[in-house]
């Protein structure tokens, strides 16, 4: 199988608390989205690098678990996961520090034993998640199976 190449683009003016910044994708997906110190570190308007990481890792995440399930008989209705992603500012500097994922799922033929590990060993295999893990303290994982 061959590398696949994604880009994105972003460009920041002036100092990290007065200034500001755009990050855009090659793809359009993502087209100049605002990033600033509040939206960073005060829950300000505008988005976050944190915020795009939770984003990635929960379409991966909801794409791995499909596939998965779909590889073991058990095509899913939906998968939907939400990434929580804690920047942790201490003494060394802001920190990705961990995420927790919530994800709920409708899947047809199975009990919530077998979906519960699933979703484990998702959490362990999807790409983002390999990418990620050996950086964080700590990966944590609710998942429920919807009736």
């Amino acid at each position: 199988m061959a590398d696949l190449n994604r880009n994105a683009t972003s460009t920041w003016r002036g100092d990290l608390r007065s200034g500001a910044g755009v990050v855009s994708t090659e793809s359009g997906a993502l087209n100049d989205v605002k990033l600033n110190f509040v939206s960073r570190f005060e829950n300000g308007g505008g988005s976050n690098p944190e915020e795009l990481i939770a984003a990635a890792h929960a379409g991966c995440y909801s794409m791995a678990l499909a596939n998965g399930l779909s590889g073991d008989g058990h095509v899913p209705d939906y998968v939907t996961t939400k990434a929580t992603v804690t920047l942790r500012t201490g003494a060394a500097g802001p920190k990705v520090a961990k995420i927790h994922l919530d994800v709920e799922g409708k899947v047809p033929g199975i009990d919530a034993a077998a979906f519960q590990a699933a979703a484990e060993k998702t959490k362990e295999t999807c790409p983002i998640s390999r990418l990620l893990l050996p950086g964080l303290e700590e990966v944590t994982l609710t998942a429920t199976l919807a009736e």
